[in-house]
């Protein structure tokens, strides 16, 4: 039997995904290659005023724009040594926090909702689940709002800079948006509710988890790199914990640390930081039946709605906080120097992420970013080892299903199309095609 996918659609580009099981009933190969060439950003920040970066690196993604964003300026101000202000780390916070908000609410609802409600696609879920995809759209719009009020517009932000803001939003602004968000609570209630209701699939593999780690909130900026398997490490060695690799079947990197794979993204967050949540993220966590540790990948999703549950609380926090205190106009600090290297790290939606840059005379001459879509993708690969044999007794339709919901589960930047797999079955003497 060979399975044999041309293309898996990605924001980032093409994949395919090819399974061969040999007469013996045997797994011979079972890969995801990634086929896109690759786009090459860190030579395009390279002999760049580090000003630039920020406005470069957002366009990594247009998902995660204000995370690369936010990432490529922690890099910089650790180069330059620069020391922000609260009001800046605040603003910053929010708005990648909204950002996480944006994505986890189009990845539950636009992508995996539909396979759980029986529908093909999140177009005709809209005519027989109207209120779940209205809800989806009112909550996503809230959080883009909120990322163009910090940000300057929602997707590849203007107004962050090194050492602060170009433009600051109004009080105004910020109360109106924290109205909207205390209304908002009900939309988690129900979202959460909703996927109480839903049922992924059953499959358990261990693996390494590794996330950011702070011991006074649930890390999504700095903090130390923390592993499942034990250890922490400043974000300075990342190198020594992603060990990125070439594959021939592919050109985006792998990465593995103490194990064949590991796991980056909402799950590993959980499971490596779930003391630090907030009491209704944890709230959200049990009614959802999520327990650290978990080594289900299906329930990735369950994870990054305990999340937005996390998220809409302490934006919430973080805008009290502003608001109480008002919005005060300060220059971007500047740095003493235009020379030295740093490393930026974060969470973002699918994962850690790093950005490390060399800056000489104010140029950056040496850059590295290290994307969690390429620190998950040999921990996809060995989920699918470990998935197909268990389901070679199902439907074809339903291992289909099993495994572009598998696929799904990890948010790797996939476009909305549900039928990522083309599995075919060989046929049987005198079965018809």
């Amino acid at each position: 039997m060979r399975i044999d996918v041309h293309h898996l659609t990605r924001v980032e580009g093409h994949g395919n995904i090819v399974v061969e099981i040999d007469e013996g009933g045997h797994l011979a190969r079972c890969s995801l290659e990634i086929v896109e060439a690759p786009r090459f950003f860190e030579v395009l920040l390279c002999g760049r005023p580090y000003s630039q970066a920020t406005h470069i690196a957002s366009r990594i993604c247009g998902i995660c724009a204000v995370t690369h964003a936010t990432t490529s300026l922690l890099a910089v101000e650790k180069a330059l040594a620069v020391t922000i202000s609260n009001q800046t780390k605040r603003l910053r916070k929010i708005n990648l926090l909204a950002e996480i908000l944006d994505s986890h609410i189009l990845h539950a609802y636009m992508l995996v909702a539909p396979d759980l409600l029986g529908a093909p696609s999140v177009i005709p879920l809209a005519r027989s689940h109207r209120e779940v995809v209205l809800r989806a759209l009112r909550m996503k719009k809230l959080a883009g709002d909120l990322c163009a009020a910090i940000g300057g517009r929602h997707t590849h932000p203007v107004s962050m800079l090194v050492g602060g803001f170009s433009h600051l939003p109004s009080l105004d602004e910020l109360e109106s948006l924290r109205a909207r968000f205390e209304q908002m609570t009900t939309d988690v209630d129900d979202t959460v509710e909703l996927f109480q209701a839903l049922r992924l699939p059953a499959f358990e593999r261990e693996t390494e988890y590794l996330a950011l780690h702070r011991e006074d909130d649930y890390a999504f900026m700095g903090g130390e790199i923390i592993s499942s398997d034990g250890g922490r490490w400043s974000p300075e060695s990342y190198p020594e914990i992603t060990n990125e690799f070439m594959v021939p079947h592919s050109t985006a990197k792998h990465t593995r640390h103490r194990r064949e794979s590991y796991m980056v993204g909402a799950l590993a967050r959980f499971n490596l930081n779930h003391a630090q949540l907030h009491p209704r993220a944890l709230s959200a966590a049990s009614a959802l039946n999520l327990r650290a540790p978990c080594t289900n990948p299906y329930m990735n999703t369950v994870a990054q709605i305990v999340e937005i549950a996390h998220c809409t609380e302490k934006i919430k926090a973080l805008l009290d906080e502003i608001l109480q205190e008002g919005i005060h106009a300060e220059p971007p600090v500047a740095s003493s120097t235009s020379s030295g290297e740093g490393v930026g790290a974060s969470e973002a939606p699918r994962g850690t992420l790093y950005h490390h840059y060399r800056i000489e005379d104010g140029i950056i001459t040496w850059a590295n970013c290290i994307i969690p879509t390429n620190q998950n993708l040999a921990n996809i690969e060995a989920d699918m080892r470990s998935l197909v044999p268990m389901r070679l007794e199902r439907k074809p339709a339903e291992l289909r299903l099993d495994l572009e919901m598998l696929v799904r589960a990890y948010d790797p930047c996939i476009s909305c199309s549900t039928h990522l797999v083309d599995l075919r079955y060989p046929r049987s003497k005198g079965q018809r095609s």
